[in-house]
């Protein structure tokens, strides 16, 4: 994928510059395995979805990135305040609060409360979420201390889960409001330079092996939990994300004397803990991968969660 440059010496000619060379401001995720992973974090100017079935950790590296792009921009943060919109109360202040008293500023004053410069509001439906985005425009363009550099919607798929049927005439309407919802999103991408992320839910794939199957980037089939999941809000919506990133978790057993010792708990995605049984413990792996991106390739990278937060894990 390419964007074009004109030059013009008695006439015009297109030269293609690769994509992948074009410089975008981005934010970094807090973690050099996972700055690594999204070749130096999330780009300004651009849709980024994370797609996932429940307890994957999309709401929790969403959180992360509240507090990142807090950062000043020499260390990789956007300098910023940030947006979270949510679909699917109650908002995870609790873990907010745990993630932002082990986060570390460069530079904070004695008052700093990363809290403050998080903006957070909840909507129910497509057309509150409409209605809302037109507000969004006239609150980033602000003299705020802080800008709005980053937009978290946290989820789609919950606005359109209930609202319609399979009805031909439901389906034509909610194809036309994802259009509305990421024509708008676009827009404040790209005029404002903000990055914006938005999760998505998984839905189980149903069907024969390979009949009927639509590839969209880089897998024609996406496991999870041991089943075989799609992206919800089908094809339509795919094509509204400038890029896609699967997050999946598998569960398996480990010796007890490997992993955490005889004493030992891990943290679990709801902030609890996963405890074993006999000489084993049931340990959750989970893994991201590139579904598409016009400036990543295909690749996947293992992740954990722990109460400081979400961090990518050595190969």
């Amino acid at each position: 994928m390419s964007s074009y440059a004109l030059e013009q010496e008695g006439e015009e000619t297109l030269n293609p510059i690769p994509l992948t060379l074009i410089s975008f401001q981005k934010c970094t995720l807090g973690c050099p395995i996972l700055d690594s992973f999204f070749n130096g974090g999330i780009p300004c100017g651009s849709i980024t979805e994370l797609v996932s079935e429940s307890s994957c950790g999309k709401t929790q590296l969403s959180l992360q990135l509240l507090l990142c792009s807090l950062l000043p921009r020499s260390h990789g943060g956007l300098n910023s305040t940030s947006l979270y919109i949510f679909s699917e109360p109650p908002f995870p202040f609790r873990r907010l609060k745990t993630l932002s008293a082990t986060f570390k500023h460069p530079n904070p004053s004695p008052s700093f409360d990363p809290c403050d410069h998080i903006l957070v509001h909840g909507v129910q439906t497509s057309e509150e979420l409409l209605e809302f985005l037109d507000r969004v425009e006239t609150l980033i363009s602000q003299p705020l201390i802080r800008p709005v550099k980053l937009v978290v919607l946290d989820s789609v798929a919950a606005l359109f889960r209930s609202e319609f049927d399979n009805h031909l005439a439901d389906l034509s309407r909610r194809s036309s409001l994802f259009f509305k919802i990421a024509s708008k999103l676009k827009a404040l991408a790209s005029k404002f330079e903000v990055a914006i992320v938005v999760t998505n839910q998984v839905v189980d794939s149903v069907g024969l092996e390979g009949l009927n199957e639509v590839q969209v980037g880089n897998y024609s089939c996406l496991f999870s939990s041991g089943r075989k999941v799609c992206p919800a809000l089908g094809l339509s919506w795919a094509n509204c994300v400038n890029s896609r990133v699967f997050l999946s978790r598998d569960e398996e057993k480990v010796a007890d004397n490997k992993m955490w010792g005889s004493n030992s708990q891990a943290l679990s995605e709801n902030g609890g803990f996963e405890d074993g049984y006999g000489d084993f413990r049931t340990r959750t792996r989970r893994k991201m991968q590139v579904v598409f991106a016009p400036h990543l390739p295909k690749f996947s990278c293992e992740f954990e969660i722990r109460r400081d937060g979400v961090f990518g894990v050595k190969p």
